[in-house]
């Protein structure tokens, strides 16, 4: 998710949202950005491992917020490009009457939103043009899809990252979780120091690029987002292990995640 609202596209250049795109086998991208995540795999082979662990991760919280929490509205902000197992095919698959809305302000994925806006007949899916930084003006919007006086699951997936100051994504955090009632659930996962620092090394190149920069966080910074809620268990670790299915690889990586409950 940008910070500034970007109304035009420039193919010229590697952006972030299509390099994530690549790493995750989409086809949403452009040479200049399958060059850009090349140089970067030369650098950390290990990212393209870290992708998909992040977006199996959300796949399998979203599945637990369903199935073990009995949650039917999810508010995800910062989505990105579309993929496989978006948040509202996960929930719809298992609680058809589940009801999502996407916010971005890319224009790349304003362009993509067609393919977002597609729902269950029980359900209904709405996507929001609308700036991280304003947060009241999201959870207001959402409201004309999401009954807030329900509990609804707030989806952080790899947006954190892109707030240069840690007490900034904090507050933001905060906001949005005002909005929304007790027994809402947050779900954050986002890339960490303290495990891989080839990782450290090669992020923190990118980000001297000029290109769009990501910071990764201690995991004690990840940890503070959920500061007062009710932590599902594990609480926030590295995305492997939380909640594996059976036989999966739980190596630890520099991804952290985990979901709260809003008392």
């Amino acid at each position: 998710m940008t910070t500034q609202p970007h109304r035009t596209i420039d193919t010229s250049v590697p952006h972030s949202a299509r390099i994530w795109n690549y790493w995750l086998g989409g086809k949403d991208n452009y040479p200049v950005d399958e060059e850009a995540g090349n140089a970067y795999t030369a650098v950390f082979p290990g990212i393209t491992t870290i992708a998909r662990s992040s977006r199996a991760f959300l796949g399998r919280s979203i599945r637990h917020l369903v199935v073990e929490c009995g949650i039917r509205q999810f508010l995800d902000v910062g989505t990105g490009l579309p993929t496989s197992d978006n948040t509202h095919e996960v929930a719809q698959r298992h609680a058809p009457d589940a009801r999502i809305v996407y916010v971005d302000n890319d224009p790349l994925v304003l362009t993509h939103a067609r393919a977002l806006l597609t729902s269950t007949p029980e359900g209904a899916t709405a996507y929001l043009d609308a700036d991280l930084y304003r947060p009241e003006a999201i959870v207001e919007a959402a409201a004309e899809t999401l009954d807030l006086t329900r509990p609804t699951a707030l989806i952080l997936s790899g947006t954190l990252g892109h707030v240069p100051e840690h007490a900034t994504a904090c507050d933001l955090v905060r906001r949005l979780m005002g909005g929304l009632p007790s027994g809402s659930y947050l779900c954050v996962n986002d890339g960490s120091r303290g495990v891989d620092p080839e990782y450290e090394r090669a992020q923190d190149g990118y980000n001297e690029t000029g290109a769009v920069p990501y910071f990764l966080r201690p995991v004690e910074q990840i940890e503070a987002y959920f500061e007062g809620m009710e932590m599902i268990e594990p609480g926030v670790v590295s995305v492997p292990l939380w909640h594996p299915e059976e036989g999966a690889d739980t190596t630890p990586i520099g991804q952290h995640g985990g979901v709260g409950r809003k008392v």
